[in-house]
C-alpha cells in the first residue's frame, strides 16, 4: 500500500509517517515546509516540497499513484484565521478540494481527513459526541468543517471512501508553540526557565489533551477501518488548565505560580470529546497516559532548549 501524507513534515504528520514506515508501507510526503521541518521526515519516505494548492500536486499524484491520502496539511492558528480568513480558507478549503480532485482523478481508494474539535463550538454536553451540533466560533472551525461536507459529497458522487477524524487538543514532541495543545509546550518552556506560565481567564477551563502518537495510531487504524465515518480522536478525559500547571509543577519539582490574564474572547470554556465510537469502530484507544506524555514532552522541550542555547 502506498500512502500520501500531506503535512508529513509537520507535528502530527511526521508521527503518522513514522508509524506508516514502521508498518512497512510506502510513504509519500507532501509539505511546503511553512511550519513543517524537513529533518522530521523519515528517511524512508519520499519527499516533495509542494503546496497543496499548487498545480504541481497533480503531477505528484500522476507519478506516485497513491492508494490512500492522509490529509494533515492545514492552517491551524485560530487567531490567524480571524485576522486573515481568506488565506485560512484558501489553505484549508481550497487545498482540500485540490486533493479531492486529484484523488478522484487518480483513483485513490481512501481519503483520511484531519478535522478538529473546533467544529463543535460551545458544547451543550459534558462529553461531545460526533452527533453534537456543528456551530464553530472561529473561521478556523468553519474552514475545518467545510471540507467535511465536500468529502461527503465526493463520496456520494464518486464513491470515494473516507474517514474524518476530529482531533481533541493534540500535544507532544515536535509541536510548535501554537494552538490549544501548544499550551503544554508553552507552559513547560516557561517553567523550565523558572518563569510563570500565563493563563487566560481563571484556569478552570478544561481541555481534552491527547498525545500525538495516539493521534497517529488512529490515522493508521483508519487505513483499514472506519469507512465513511466521522470519529472523535480524544482521551475523553477533561483536565483544567489550573490542574495542568499543578501537575507540571509536581513533575518538574518546582513551585511556580501562574500569572492570570484576562480571558480571550471566543475561547471555549470546556471541551472534552467522547471517543466511544472511535474505540469501537477503529479498535483503537489511547495508549499514552497523560503522565507519560507530559514526561516525554518535558524531555523534548528541555533538549530543544539546550540545543538552541548551545
Amino acid at each position: 500500500m502506498k500512502v500520501l501524507v500531506t503535512g508529513g513534515a509537520g507535528f502530527i504528520g511526521s508521527h503518522i509517517v513514522d508509524q506508516l514506515i514502521a508498518d512497512n508501507l510506502q510513504v509519500i510526503v507532501v509539505d511546503n515546509l511553512s511550519t513543517g521541518r524537513r529533518h522530521q521526515v523519515h528517511s524512508s519516505a519520499k519527499f516533495y516540497p509542494c503546496d497543496i494548492t499548487s498545480q504541481e500536486l497533480e503531477v505528484i499524484f500522476a507519478q506516485e499513484k497513491p492508494d490512500v491520502v492522509i490529509h494533515q496539511a492545514a492552517q491551524i492558528d485560530v487567531r490567524q484565521s480571524m485576522l486573515a480568513p481568506l488565506q485560512d480558507a484558501v489553505v484549508n478549503i481550497i487545498g482540500t478540494l485540490r486533493l479531492l480532485e486529484c484523488s478522484i482523478q487518480h483513483h485513490v481508494q481512501k481519503f483520511i481527513y484531519a478535522s478538529s474539535a473546533a467544529v463543535y463550538g460551545i458544547p451543550n454536553a459534558s462529553y461531545i459526541k460526533e452527533t453534537h451540533q456543528i456551530l464553530p466560533l472561529s473561521c478556523y472551525g468553519i474552514s475545518k468543517y467545510t471540507p467535511e461536507q465536500y468529502i461527503r459529497v465526493f463520496s456520494e458522487q464518486y464513491g470515494l471512501n473516507y474517514s474524518i477524524l476530529r482531533y481533541a487538543n493534540v500535544y507532544g514532541e515536535r509541536q510548535e508553540l501554537t494552538g490549544e495543545g501548544g499550551v503544554i509546550l508553552s507552559f513547560v518552556q516557561k517553567m523550565l526557565q523558572n518563569k510563570p506560565p500565563h493563563i487566560f481567564g481563571d484556569g478552570l477551563q478544561t481541555r481534552d489533551f491527547i498525545h500525538v502518537k495516539d493521534v497517529a495510531s488512529a490515522n493508521v487504524a483508519a487505513l483499514r477501518s472506519g469507512n465513511r465515518e466521522v470519529l472523535n480522536v480524544a482521551t475523553s478525559q477533561a483536565l483544567s488548565i489550573n490542574d495542568l500547571v499543578e501537575l507540571l509543577n509536581e513533575m518538574m519539582s518546582v513551585h511556580i505560580e501562574p500569572v492570570y490574564l484576562p480571558a480571550r474572547e471566543g475561547d471555549i470554556r470546556h471541551s472534552c470529546l467522547n471517543n466511544d465510537r472511535t474505540k469501537e469502530v477503529l479498535q483503537w484507544e489511547p495508549q499514552v497516559s497523560l503522565h507519560r506524555g507530559l514526561l516525554q514532552t518535558i524531555h523534548y522541550v528541555r533538549n530543544r532548549m539546550s540545543i538552541v542555547s548551545g
